[in-house]
């Protein structure tokens, strides 16, 4: 079954996203909820296995996504818009990788995703990590933050979950990557100028492999990578956690 490539940075946060779901759920089937699922990469990876369901607000990112499921032959339910659109509930599994961080209010954000899970469900996300390393990206994505992970852990507390975790990736090769993307951007001040939404829109875009040539070369590439950043479960650039409501 082909899957879609991922980035570079989107390979070292899957080799930790797949450890937690390792964990927590073992057997195949469950209900999943990804808001944001951009164009599809770790949506066709979830669907694999579990009952899919991904929401985003831009068009083109979700016309790659619907492409993307199509030709893996997976079930997902696609829809685009915003999260109160989707009339349902009970997922064992909301997820929301590299969005968090271009919403205002993160903290309604967080209330309302945990409102989508079953007693006992879990809530996973990730997100840029350490707010002094805000950078000239992060406002050419739209971001309104970067978070320190005893804050974000914190806000999770705050909706509703317990036995909250957090875990750092990066190490090293996020912070040559952040780098490399920091100084494009710096290049280009007129990206910043425009409206957040817009910038948060094409964030989903930039970047993206499109071929299983690039995947491939990708994936090779990040492979010694993925393996040394488990020996720093404390360092890195980017920020993964999750945490569960109560039975």
């Amino acid at each position: 079954m082909p899957m879609p490539p991922l980035t570079p940075y989107a390979h070292l946060r899957w080799d930790v996203v797949s450890r937690v779901l390792a964990q927590h759920l073992p057997s195949s089937g469950a209900r999943v909820l990804e808001v944001g699922c951009g164009q599809g990469a770790v949506g066709v990876r979830l669907a694999r296995r579990h009952r899919y369901t991904g929401v985003e607000l831009d068009a083109r990112s979700l016309e790659v996504a619907r492409g993307r499921a199509e030709a893996a032959g997976v079930d997902a339910t696609l829809v685009q818009g915003q999260l109160a659109s989707l009339d349902d509930d009970g997922f064992d599994l909301v997820c929301a990788f590299e969005v968090v961080e271009h919403i205002e209010d993160d903290a309604q954000a967080l209330a309302e995703w945990t409102a989508r899970l079953r007693p006992g469900g879990l809530l996973l996300l990730s997100t840029p990590a350490w707010q002094s390393r805000f950078g000239p990206m992060d406002e050419a994505v739209g971001h309104f933050r970067r978070y320190e992970p005893d804050a974000l852990a914190g806000l999770m507390r705050d909706a509703g979950l317990r036995d909250v975790q957090t875990r750092l990736y990066g190490m090293p090769l996020g912070y040559v990557l952040e780098a490399v993307r920091n100084r494009i951007a710096a290049g280009r001040p007129d990206v910043r100028e425009e409206a957040v939404e817009d910038r948060t829109a094409r964030s989903g875009r930039l970047f993206q492999p499109s071929s299983a040539l690039q995947g491939a070369v990708i994936a090779a590439g990040t492979w010694p990578f993925r393996v040394a950043q488990r020996a720093f479960p404390g360092t890195g650039t980017g920020l993964v956690a999750w945490g569960t409501v109560p039975r």
